[in-house]
């Protein structure tokens, strides 16, 4: 897949071959790269409605976004440092709520100022604005659950917001614990497939 994890998509069963169509079931468990140790999940089976408009109907299972998942937490792909020079349309990979943060922020340049204004503590401690660098962490393996229409995460992490001082060296201001639970729906809209993101809590 990228740098950070692989994907076993080997036939799970025998090809079904019937006149009108063929059907195949691929693996498909992802692994972080380089390692190949069994996830603790398990494949549950499940079918595709039967349809016959389309020429290929492509499914993929709950298992197949919990591994990735798993994989890519492994791999520390949720974990990132974020300083005043991230544009404004930079993307963390599967980070869906932190990217919107992220985006959030560097639009609006952040500085401790920014948080002095919100935590009476920053104001008093950092009376001249200093730039601000995040590290943002998953605690622990962000969840994803499908749903009729669309699919769910639940992602736990935290963020240590840090000042950096004149002389390049950084001073750790707080962290915070986050949790939040976002909806993402997709949908195909001029031959592309499009997602909408909802924070739920």
């Amino acid at each position: 897949i990228d740098d950070l994890a692989e994907v076993d998509y080997s036939l799970s069963s025998l090809p079904a071959v019937f006149q009108p169509f063929i059907d195949l079931d691929l693996k498909g468990t992802v692994y972080t790269a380089g390692n190949y140790t069994d996830p603790p999940y398990v494949a549950a089976p499940f079918t595709i409605p039967d349809q016959s408009d389309s020429m290929l109907y492509l499914a993929f299972s709950e298992y197949f976004f919990q591994t990735s998942s798993l994989a890519y937490y492994i791999a520390g792909a949720f974990n990132t440092t974020i300083t005043e020079e991230v544009k404004s349309g930079k993307l963390l990979s599967f980070f869906f709520f932190f990217s919107f943060f992220v985006q959030t922020c560097s639009y609006f340049n952040i500085s401790t100022e920014i948080f002095g204004s919100i935590i009476p503590e920053v104001a008093k401690y950092s009376v001249t604005p200093y730039p601000v660098m995040l590290k943002l962490m998953a605690t622990e393996i962000p969840i994803i659950s499908l749903e009729q229409d669309s699919f769910t995460v639940e992602i736990q992490g935290s963020m240590e917001v840090f000042a950096v001082l004149p002389d390049s060296t950084t001073q750790s201001l707080f962290t915070m614990n986050i949790a939040a639970n976002t909806s993402i729906a997709l949908n195909v809209f001029d031959q592309k497939l499009m997602g909408s993101l909802c924070l739920n809590r």
